[in-house]
């Protein structure tokens, strides 16, 4: 069950695309087209955003933990030093991504396109990439995947 400060954030979200340091834990967002928004250090733990699009959107710093992304199109998003341990990514469109110093410790990023993202002192322990397209993706050490 949601609670009523998750709906109002939500509803704000929606209708502004703001919602920076917001409390939106267990929403189910998923399928929604929230490109370009503005969530950044926004807690989303659990949240559901399988198949959102969420090209060019702002989560630097936002908790991710446990949350379900997977399908969701973040092409270009900012993910930098999001907490991600647990999330489930696969199959999501991450092509130049910013994701460093991002805390993705058992994420699921098998099938995702990180072509060209930045990966840069990210955590990726226990991460699955099986699948995943790295082409030209800087890796945690800084070097470039070929």
């Amino acid at each position: 069950m949601i609670d009523q400060q998750v709906e109002r954030n939500i509803r704000l979200l929606l209708e502004t695309r703001e919602c920076p340091n917001c409390y939106l834990e267990g929403a189910r967002l998923g399928g929604v087209n929230l490109g370009g928004a503005n969530l950044g250090e926004a807690k989303l733990p659990v949240a559901n955003l399988a198949g959102a699009k969420l090209g060019g959107a702002n989560l630097g710093g936002a908790n991710l933990g446990g949350a379900y992304l997977g399908g969701a199109y973040l092409g270009g998003a900012n993910l930098g030093g999001a907490y991600m341990e647990g999330a489930n990514l696969e199959g999501a469109y991450l092509a130049g991504a910013n994701l460093g110093g991002a805390y993705l410790a058992g994420a699921n990023l098998s099938g995702a396109n990180l072509e060209g993202a930045n990966l840069g002192g990210a955590n990726l322990e226990g991460a699955s990439l099986e699948g995943a397209i790295l082409i030209g993706t800087i890796m945690p050490d800084g070097v470039r995947h070929e």
